[in-house]
């Protein structure tokens, strides 16, 4: 019997903690982390080999290049599966010799250790000083930590006992949600108050709308909720357990049996108290264990080998035990031979990917408990996760769009009003405001300064009493640069005035916070100020506005998304006829489907094919998401020239689901032009005619309330502009129209509404006559 594997979670900004409690508890010298070693890769082989032995880097380059991609790739499956790489190495040209030099001297060094580094989970705790066991190391950088220099192997065979202690950032929202909920309403609950089997929970869970759900956010996962509909904590359990490799494929039956419509059988009566609760199926590793002892008369730990073995694929002993196994059930169960023989197949499939019952148990928990918060408490748990996440640019724009579905506003990031993460603001706390923390080139040193004005004195009144009241010394010119372009300081001036005159807020902040006189050429204090008397406020220069696109594109580069508007606002009506679907909504069901998309190129990585083909990735992004196109060389090689950053384009192509993240193979793409976005203040003729679409939520009273709140807000603003609100799934879109009521467009209102409803709600037309 090998020693356990003992795994566990811990909030991620807690790790530390925990470790330093273990150093206290057992003593300095009993407890290290474990040391890892980075090992040398094919490709990285051949590059240091190429340098020792003084070789042309592009020749090296290029031998590099021709290794397949991959982490466990060796240089001996190159040579077997790359003809080209073959063929120069067994040359006998005399000016290519050098390259069979380079790849030997390669593979003696392939897989040496490169350097040391600490293992990302593991703890070492020992009854002793570790130097009794174990050599000790010391990282060079920082005041770590002593480590151990034996790996978690060698740890392991000498009889040490290593635990992993793993950072979950899961766990980290749901406190932050639960100390939001005391900040907000006073209420005191921890992770074990939250029951697991409220209604809500599992509603949720059933209706699909699981963004950002513990382990259940992908589209396979959605799909195999809302088939199942769960009712129970055992559901959870057993659909986190199956939708992996192997058992996955019995999800339907799972799904089938539990809903009557395929009948639960079980292999012999022995059986059905062991697998009732996952209708006849073997799922869990602690079922296999018990159908060993309970059949076949196995000790538990002679089980638990059964079980290692399978798991870890040991043939010799595999037959050993099927042997075993069958002579046990006859024995001890009096089955017959045939059956005992189909058991050990069906525990030997399913043991091979069988999940610990324990795990599942404690990771199903957690599922729960993210979908009651979540559900009863929406506006606390989507704040939390966005502060959580706020360095994922890629997740904050997920979650933003979920809290729009959700009728949650999500206000711009504010210098006088946002905190380093997300808040909550409101009267009835319904909105979120962007944290500063979420914003490109802002660290926490800056931020700090600027809470701690604002705390002193309030919101800052203009752009003179942020440079007054702010050290911009300890803000830096950067970070206020970002802050300006983010939009974040856009209630102290226009983003092009402010940073026209970015050098003298600089100066004034200086003149203003010098801790104390420098002294002129005779020793004496100088006391000019005259930078400190400069008032900006009303002397902001009169500038060009920007356009907006490059507005909208600092946003982007800055925040991770457009947050007053999206390029693609203003041609989406162009659009509706053309597209088939949209970027968001292709998932792995749409396999083989032939789709038009239209969007904006994110980012491109052009490639070299194994036949030295250039060939390209590229991401297109459209109001509704974002997915990967894959252009091969046969279509890339005549319109390489439209595959270019913040271009808009048309593809026409295959949804491709290999590697389960949904692909389009491009077929054929187009250039969509689009004329130049108009520049803030510019303004059509004549009245306009707005549409506004709203998601629908799938509660019909929350939708109702948030068409009221739209409508409310349109009426606040005159004019002779007409709109028409639009409700909108993925099936239906009812339009609504109110011909006796108007509105006057700006660009305040239109990003009050992108605030309310998202990037792509608002979209503006001329009114016909």
């Amino acid at each position: 019997v090998t020693m356990p594997d003992i795994d566990m979670d811990f909030p991620d900004d807690r790790r530390d903690e925990l470790i330093q409690y273990t150093i206290e508890k057992y003593g300095r010298d009993k407890v290290a982390q474990i040391i890892t070693f980075g090992t040398m890769g094919a490709r990285a082989a051949i590059r240091d080999a190429g340098r020792a032995l003084d070789l042309p880097l592009p020749e090296v380059d290029r031998v590099a290049k021709l290794i397949p991609f991959g982490p466990k790739v060796k240089i001996e499956e190159g040579l077997q599966k790359v003809p080209e790489l073959r063929a120069m190495y067994e040359s006998k040209e005399e000016d290519k010799s050098y390259i069979k030099e380079l790849i030997d001297t390669a593979r003696s060094l392939e897989g040496a250790a490169r350097h040391a580094s600490t293992h990302a989970a593991g703890v070492v705790i020992a009854d002793a000083p570790l130097v009794n066991y174990t050599p000790l190391h010391r990282p060079t950088k920082g005041g770590a930590g002593a480590i151990t220099q034996y790996t978690m192997e060698a740890l392991e065979d000498i009889g040490l006992l290593k635990m992993d202690y793993l950072g979950l950032s899961t766990l980290t929202i749901i406190q932050r949600t639960l100390d939001l909920l005391q900040e907000t309403r006073g209420m005191q609950l921890t992770p074990h108050d939250i029951p697991l089997d409220d209604p809500a929970i599992y509603e949720l869970l059933s209706s699909g709308e699981v963004t950002g759900i513990f382990q259940v956010e992908s589209a396979g996962m959605r799909r195999v909720l809302t088939s199942l509909r769960p009712s129970e904590f055992n559901d959870i359990v057993a659909v986190l357990s199956l939708y992996r490799p192997g058992p996955m494929e019995y999800i339907d039956n799972y799904v089938n049996r539990k809903h009557g419509r395929q009948e639960v059988t079980y292999r012999h009566p022995k059986l059905e108290p062991i697998l009732k609760d996952t209708y006849g199926i073997i799922v869990f590793q602690e079922q296999v264990i018990r159908i060993m002892t309970d059949l076949a008369g196995y000790s538990a730990a002679e089980a638990d080998l059964v079980r290692r073995a399978v798991g870890k694929k040991y043939k010799s002993e595999l037959l050993k035990h099927r042997s075993s196994f069958v002579k046990g059930a006859v024995e001890h169960s009096g089955l017959p031979k045939a059956v005992a023989e189909q058991i050990f197949s069906d525990i030997e499939y399913f043991a091979r990917y069988g999940f610990n019952k324990a795990h599942g148990a404690a990771y199903a928990a957690i599922t729960c408990q993210t979908a009651y918060l979540k559900a009863k408490y929406p506006v606390e748990y989507m704040a939390a996760m966005l502060s959580v996440e706020r360095h994922n640019t890629d997740k904050v724009a997920v979650l933003i769009a979920e809290c729009r579905r959700l009728g949650i506003e999500v206000l711009p990031p504010d210098v006088c009003h946002s905190g380093l993460d997300f808040t909550i603001e409101g009267s009835e706390g319904a909105a979120i405001r962007f944290g500063l923390g979420a914003i490109k080139n802002v660290g926490e040193g800056p931020i700090a300064a600027i809470l701690e004005a604002r705390q002193e004195g309030g919101a800052f009144k203009d752009i003179d009493d942020f440079c007054s009241r702010v050290d911009l010394s300890q803000v830096n010119r950067r970070a206020l640069e970002s802050l300006i372009k983010a939009g974040a300081m856009d209630s102290l001036g226009r983003r092009e005035q402010l940073l026209a005159i970015i050098d003298r807020m600089i100066q004034k902040s200086n003149m203003e916070h010098r801790v104390s006189p420098q002294l002129d050429m005779f020793g004496l204090p100088a006391f000019t100020n005259s930078g400190a008397n400069v008032i900006l406020s009303t002397s902001l220069p009169d500038v060009p506005p920007i356009p907006r696109r490059e507005l909208l594109r600092w946003e982007k580069e800055l925040v991770g998304l457009y947050v007053s508007a999206h390029p693609l606002q203003q041609v989406a009506a162009n659009l509706e006829n053309t597209v088939t679907a949209f970027c968001g909504q292709i998932d792995e069901s749409m396999a083989n489907q032939k789709v038009v998309v239209a969007g904006m190129v994110t980012w491109v990585r052009p490639h070299i094919t194994k036949n030295d083909k250039p060939m390209a990735f590229v991401q297109l992004e459209d109001l509704q998401g974002s997915i990967e196109i894959v252009v091969f060389p046969s279509v890339y090689e005549g319109t390489r020239e439209l595959w270019d950053t913040d271009k808009i384009l048309i593809v026409k192509g295959r949804v491709d689901v290999r590697d389960r993240e949904p692909k389009i193979i491009c077929e054929s793409v187009q250039d969509y032009v689009v004329s130049e976005l108009p520049a803030e203040e510019e303004q059509p003729n004549g009245p306009l005619h707005l549409h506004i679409t709203l998601t629908r939520s799938g509660d019909q009273e929350q939708d109702i309330q948030r068409l009221g709140q739209v409508h409310d807000l349109l009426q606040q603003y005159k004019g002779k502009d007409r709109f028409s609100l639009y409700l909108a799934d993925e099936r239906k879109r009812v339009q609504l129209d109110f011909p006796n009521d108007t509105t006057g467009y700006c660009l305040e209102l239109e990003q009050a509404l992108v605030r309310m409803l998202g990037a792509g709600s608002v979209r503006v037309s001329q009114a016909s006559p």
